[in-house]
Order: C-alpha cells, then sequence, then structure tokens
C-alpha cells in the first residue's frame, strides 16, 4: 500500500517559499543564521511554520540544522559544487536520452527557456532554467529517476546563484541551454544527451577553478 505524502499547510508553504527566494537571490547568504523569532516575525507568523519551513529546506539541501548554531543557509564551496553536479551528470544526460526516444512533448522546456531570457532577477532566472532542466529529464519514463534528480535542484540553484555572484555566466549557458533543445527536437537522443553532459561538467569547473576554494567568500551578494 501506498500512501500520498502529507500536504505542507498554507503557512509553512508561504514561509518556506519567502525564505527559499531569499536564499536564492542572496538575501541570505551562505552561512547566515536563520533564527525563528526573527523570521517569524518578519513573516507575521508564529514560530511554528518558520521551523517547518526550515525543516523541509534542510531536506532540500539549502539549509544545515545544527544542534549547536541552530539553522544556517547552506555554504557553497567546489567540494559541495563538484559533488551536486557529479550526480547530475551521472544521471540527467541518460534521463534526457530516454525522453528523446520517447518522443516526449519538450515544450514547457521551450516556455521556461523564454522565461528564463525575459527574468528580471536571478532567482527567476534560476527557476526558470530549473523548470527548462526538469522538462526534459522528467518525462524520461522512470519516475525514480525523475525524483532522484530533482532532490538535487535547489542545491544546484544555490551553486549557480552563488557562481552568478562571483561571475555571471548565464548568457553562455542560454546559448548552451539553445542548443540542447535544439537537439531535442531534432529528435538527436545521442547528441542531446552529449550536449547535457557537455553543459553540467563545464559549469562546475568554470565557475570553480580552484578546486577547494570557498565560492561563498565571495557572498556577499547583497
Amino acid at each position: 500500500m501506498t500512501f500520498a505524502p502529507t500536504p505542507i499547510p498554507s503557512r509553512t508553504q508561504y514561509v518556506l517559499e519567502a525564505i527559499k527566494r531569499r536564499i536564492l537571490t542572496g538575501q541570505l547568504s551562505p552561512g547566515q543564521s536563520l533564527v525563528e523569532t526573527e523570521l517569524a516575525a518578519q513573516f507575521g507568523v508564529s514560530k511554528t511554520p518558520v521551523r517547518e519551513a526550515l525543516k523541509t529546506l534542510a531536506g532540500t539541501g539549502l539549509v544545515v540544522m545544527s544542534q549547536y548554531k541552530g539553522a544556517t543557509v547552506r555554504m557553497v564551496d567546489a567540494a559541495m559544487a563538484r559533488e551536486v553536479y557529479d550526480v547530475r551528470l551521472l544521471l540527467e544526460p541518460e534521463a534526457v536520452r530516454r525522453t528523446v526516444r520517447r518522443g516526449a512533448s519538450v515544450d514547457h522546456a521551450r516556455e521556461a527557456l523564454s522565461r528564463a531570457a525575459e527574468a528580471a532577477d536571478p532567482a527567476d532566472r534560476s527557476l526558470a532554467n530549473r523548470d527548462f532542466h526538469r522538462a526534459l529529464y522528467l518525462p524520461c519514463g522512470n519516475p525514480l529517476l525523475g525524483r532522484m534528480l530533482d532532490e538535487v535542484r535547489d542545491q544546484a540553484a544555490l551553486v549557480s546563484t552563488v557562481a552568478w555572484a562571483a561571475e555571471p555566466s548565464w548568457e553562455r549557458e542560454a546559448a548552451e541551454h539553445g542548443e540542447i533543445l535544439r537537439l531535442v527536437r531534432a529528435g538527436d537522443a545521442d547528441g542531446a544527451a552529449q550536449a547535457v553532459h557537455d553543459h553540467i561538467a563545464s559549469f562546475v569547473e568554470r565557475a570553480f577553478p580552484d578546486g577547494g576554494e570557498d565560492a561563498a567568500a565571495e557572498g556577499d551578494r547583497a
């Protein structure tokens, strides 16, 4: 027997999305403390929705919970970035290959690409870019594979936001997205998979060329 996941209460969902947006826009920097009482006052809610939102964000990898430090925004360094992108390299190209071979619709990917080009701020662009990738890997025919990639989406967005703050590269990435979509729509499964692989592999190399340097040192991104 399977059970549907418990719906997140509306106040918790509101707080969760608000905190996530602040993280992805740099209003909350890597390593910054997330104090429940302060956030509750800012959002006009009790501490309970804030606490539940922080637990959910910890589960997605955007927040770190510590017995001694409490909740903080996750730090981003080359090691963390490579871990996240290594998972994507292992899974995403194959998922896209399967999507193309199945002849699945990629209309949502085209829409996401347009939204990314028109985005007014890095958070909107990051969300649109995530939607683009998701629209290509989710119809792969293997729901488990899609869920595994979903689990690293927020962490990948945090990495890209920190990297963009240090050295904006979304124009190059947008061009790469356009080429990936062209190959997908042409039905070139292997070509699309290779383009996705190259796109993912090149990002961390461009963003974190120094290996272990902590990118969050550049993260006063206000």
